[in-house]
């Protein structure tokens, strides 16, 4: 007799059903193959289409039960060499955002940056990790504010390293000759914050006419300067008073930028202060939703693809095995392996959001320093609850294959990890998300084909590529 792997299902708003095994093979279908599953009565024909998607199989370690081990272990994140390192030369800023999740300090304050004995430290450190390659993202405050910390890092990683890459995090506000040359080498790269056009970005950043100025001006010089790819930007998203999402796309566009990294205001430093209101998660869900389906009607009709990236990982979470670079979607998520953040006083932090909630006083969430090394316990504690596999919601839930956790983000929130899952943040808005992603995969209109196909880098895309049970 036919064994069936158990199937999970959750029900869209047309009345169809989505059904999801442990290893992330779906299908779709209606509450009468629902009924006939539940009450096994399932159909020769049933038992057919489930044994031809890798539903059921017949023995213990027969191929079908082979090719199901198999995918279920590729869904798996495994833990790889440490090759990432956030470094936070300074903490000191020159804007004063007022929703600095990173509880930035004043550029004149002393005591926010790397002493010479951190500097020599943080250089010891990136010594002993091992591979061939490293990748390290300046962040801050503004990290240019220290370009010779900056340079000293690159310069020994240049060395150490035979492939070694550079992000600067930086808000592009004070860019002397130095600042330039150091930016222009083929090796590093600009990430910045652009949430839309000028009036939206001087409101929510600069609070200035003549900084909004230099900022777009230095924006301009330096995609005239670099070549397309060199910059990243992203927006920041106040549900309150979201921008104009043409004229977000339109900027974006016109500094060649094609890849969108939609994000909310952040629950953390001194962005925390900031009242959402009780609706805030259903009114961000609502937006990102209008987002997609803006960028699939735009790029239909304009020819020229662009992307939500969060949404395009998803999406490839779904579709791809190992499709897990972002680590919200990791699972498990193991902290501390292959990256780290290096804070402005040598401690070390698990993510940069850990960093940040630390800085408030909420909670310590560093995991060692520089000097001594890192904390493994306080490393294993928190990645006894970085995976979903026995969550007692997770469990039950039909996105749990290609879902994550976000043990930070529910310390910042609630104080606790344990809260009911459907209860969370995390929850709520990777539902929103997964909802999405199928109800855009199951479309038949060229205009979701074509966009789904781009973000997939694809040839092309059909709805047939994904299987209903009629």
């Amino acid at each position: 007799m036919t064994n069936l792997w158990p199937l999970r299902f959750r029900e869209f708003a047309d009345r169809s059903l989505l059904f999801a095994d442990d290893a992330g093979g779906f299908f779709k279908s209606d509450a009468s193959f629902l009924d006939r599953y539940a009450f096994d009565v399932l159909t020769s024909s049933d038992e057919e289409f489930l044994r031809d998607g890798g539903h059921s199989y017949d023995a213990q370690f027969d191929l079908q039960w082979t090719s199901f081990a198999y995918r279920w272990a590729r869904r798996q994140s495994k833990p790889q060499a440490l090759n990432y390192v956030i470094l936070v030369p300074t903490l000191r800023c020159n804007l004063a955002c007022g929703y600095c999740q990173v509880s930035r300090a004043p550029e004149t304050a002393r005591g926010f940056d790397w002493s010479d004995e951190t500097l020599k430290a943080v250089l010891a450190f990136l010594e002993t990790i091992e591979g061939q390659e490293i990748k390290i993202e300046f962040q801050g405050g503004e990290p240019l504010l220290r370009l010779d910390l900056l340079e000293a890092v690159r310069n020994f990683c240049r060395v150490r390293f035979p492939n070694a890459q550079f992000v600067v995090c930086t808000n592009l506000q004070q860019l002397d000759e130095a600042a330039w040359a150091f930016l222009g080498a083929d090796d590093t790269f600009i990430s910045t914050s652009l949430d839309g056009d000028r009036q939206t970005h001087e409101r929510q950043r600069t609070h200035d006419r003549a900084r909004t100025a230099t900022f777009f001006s230095n924006l301009e010089a330096a995609v005239a300067r670099y070549p397309e790819g060199k910059i990243s930007a992203l927006p920041t998203v106040d549900v309150l008073a979201p921008p104009d999402f043409d004229a977000l796309l339109d900027s974006y566009e016109k500094y060649g930028i094609r890849s969108v990294y939609l994000r909310p205001i952040n629950h953390q430093g001194f962005a925390r202060k900031l009242d959402q209101g009780e609706n805030a998660l259903a009114r961000w869900n609502e937006l990102h939703a209008e987002f997609i389906d803006l960028l699939i009607d735009r790029n239909h009709r304009t020819g020229r693809f662009m992307e939500e990236y969060y949404f395009s990982q998803c999406l490839k979470r779904v579709l791809h095995f190992g499709a897990d670079n972002h680590v919200d979607i990791r699972n498990p998520n193991s902290f501390a392996a292959d990256y780290i953040v290096v804070d402005h006083d040598g401690r070390f932090y698990p993510t940069d959001e850990a960093r940040m909630l630390s800085r408030i006083g909420r909670i310590d969430l560093s995991i060692g320093d520089v000097t001594s090394g890192i904390d493994r316990s306080k490393v294993q504690t928190l990645n006894s609850g970085a995976f979903n596999h026995f969550d007692p919601d997770c469990i039950h839930c039909a996105y749990q294959p290609f879902c994550g956790t976000d043990v930070v983000d529910d310390i910042s929130r609630y104080g606790r990890i344990d809260l009911p899952r459907h209860e969370t943040w995390f929850c709520g808005r990777h539902m929103a998300l997964f909802d999405k992603v199928f109800d855009v995969i199951y479309r038949q209109d060229e205009a979701s084909r074509a966009s789904v196909a781009a973000w997939l880098g694809i040839a092309n895309w059909d709805s047939g590529m994904v299987a209903v049970r009629s």
